[in-house]
């Protein structure tokens, strides 16, 4: 089946502030998801209660959450979150959480920095501005922090004990640091051939760590089938039957870059695509800020960045088509490497009807791109980053991003994580011998 757009949220009108919901069929939780009133699936629309599930009974399409929202007073409601703690939880009337949820045991994300890139803007030929949003700053040093916050408040809710994921690597850090803070057992699973720091980083939290031999759909897979087995009762996967909360802490992307913009939208936004799902649920964050009266309803443009080694969403969009063929993965950018993306028809979907595009970098150009961003704004940039901050490169040389216009990219992750990317051709200047002459016979001084 065709995948088409974006559900449809529900909305109503509530004066300024979300009023707390009874508990109910399609809320059999009460409050404990503050705004969030049932599961709707992305393809036809059927709605379900507020459970740990993620795939619809009539088509099989995708779950996502649907809210009442606060159709109120906005400046009341931009008020209330400027008040709010100085991380995600600052958007909880928007959020599916508890009011008090910055109270409880969690890693509390967010709120990181955008960073205004005028001397990368500069190389690139940008004019119209061009700011880095920089999420290495979280706990864990990568958004997925985000994401793994709001599953852990819907694995608290539904009384889960383990917290676990299939992952191409910042996730498991993610997951595993979340179940250390809030007293879960984690167990999680990734490909045997990761980046030794982020598999260092995944195991010190003291959870379980499985590596699998095959690529992350290989894993992937194999977490679908655990879930159905007996083996797997009580655990919470948040990017799969915790998904459609889960992905609502992307969405906080969205809110960040609005507030930190002074409460309005970007021109163009160049996001990653791993699965796409930080693609599609930043575009519905934004629609949902324009809805709420956030922000002035205004034209943007998304752009999405693949590595050339796995480059499914690329190859359909440059090729016309609806449907993503899955590839096998050979890149160096790990974090990105989801052959068989689940969000791919969406992204594409977003990428057309917002103006934007989705292009795609080499290896080596994604290498360029780390040198380029961390020489000229000291920001030293995962592999994903890399091809965000290249394919943004591209979009320009290629004409198809404006640079006249407000631009913002993103990092995802801390450069830490990949220096194997790099190191091969990064290192000292000179090696001298401590004396003046010596210094400078380098031709240092």
């Amino acid at each position: 089946m065709r995948r088409k757009g974006l559900a449809i949220m529900a909305v109503q009108t509530v004066a300024g502030t979300t009023t707390p919901q009874d508990a109910s069929p399609a809320n059999p939780h009460g409050d404990a998801f503050g705004p969030a009133a049932a599961l709707s699936c992305r393809e036809c629309g059927a709605r379900y209660p507020l459970t740990p599930v993620f795939a619809c009974l009539e088509c099989f399409g995708p779950l996502e959450v649907a809210y009442d929202l606060p159709l109120g007073d906005p400046e009341h409601l931009r008020k209330q979150i400027e008040a709010g703690p100085a991380n995600i939880w600052r958007y909880a009337p928007l959020l599916p959480v508890p009011a008090d949820v910055a109270d409880k045991q969690n890693l509390h994300p967010g709120w990181t920095k955008l960073v205004k890139a005028d001397n990368l803007a500069r190389e690139l030929g940008i004019t119209g501005g061009l700011h880095i949003k920089d999420d290495s700053g979280n706990p864990t040093h990568s958004f997925k922090d985000r994401v793994v916050a709001i599953a852990l408040e819907a694995a608290r809710t539904f009384g889960l004990t383990t917290l676990s994921c299939s992952s191409t690597g910042n996730l498991a850090g993610a997951v595993g640091a979340a179940a250390a803070r809030a007293g879960f057992r984690s167990c999680v699973f990734i490909p045997d051939d990761l980046e030794q720091g982020k598999v260092v980083m995944a195991a010190v939290y003291g959870g379980d760590l499985v590596a699998i031999k095959g690529t992350y759909d290989d894993v992937n897979r194999f977490c679908s089938e655990l879930i159905g087995d007996p083996a797997g009762e009580g655990w919470g996967f948040v990017n799969v039957n915790l998904r459609p909360y889960y992905g609502e802490g992307s969405k906080t992307l969205a809110y960040e870059i609005a507030e930190q913009l002074g409460w309005r939208l970007p021109d163009n936004l160049v996001i990653p695509i791993a699965s796409g799902s930080q693609l599609t649920k930043i575009d519905k964050g934004l629609k949902e800020l324009i809805a709420l009266g956030l922000v002035e309803d205004k034209p943007y443009k998304i752009f999405g960045a693949q590595a050339e080694g796995c480059s499914p969403v690329s190859a359909a969009f440059k090729a016309g088509h609806d449907v993503v063929r899955p590839v096998k993965p050979d890149t160096i950018a790990k974090s990105l490497a989801i052959g068989n993306p689940a969000d791919g028809p969406y992204v594409l979907d977003i990428a057309r009807r917002t103006g934007g595009a989705i292009e795609d970098v080499t290896d080596e150009q994604i290498v360029d791109a780390i040198k380029l961003l961390a020489r000229t704004e000291g920001i030293f940039a995962e592999t994903a980053g890399g091809v965000t901050v290249g394919v943004l490169r591209k979009l320009i040389e290629t004409g198809q991003l404006d640079p006249a216009a407000e631009t913002v990219v993103f990092n995802t992750g801390d450069g830490l994580k990949t220096l194997d990317a790099v190191s091969p051709t990064t290192g000292p200047t000179a090696t001298i011998s401590p004396t003046l002459a010596a210094f400078r016979e380098a031709g240092l001084a």
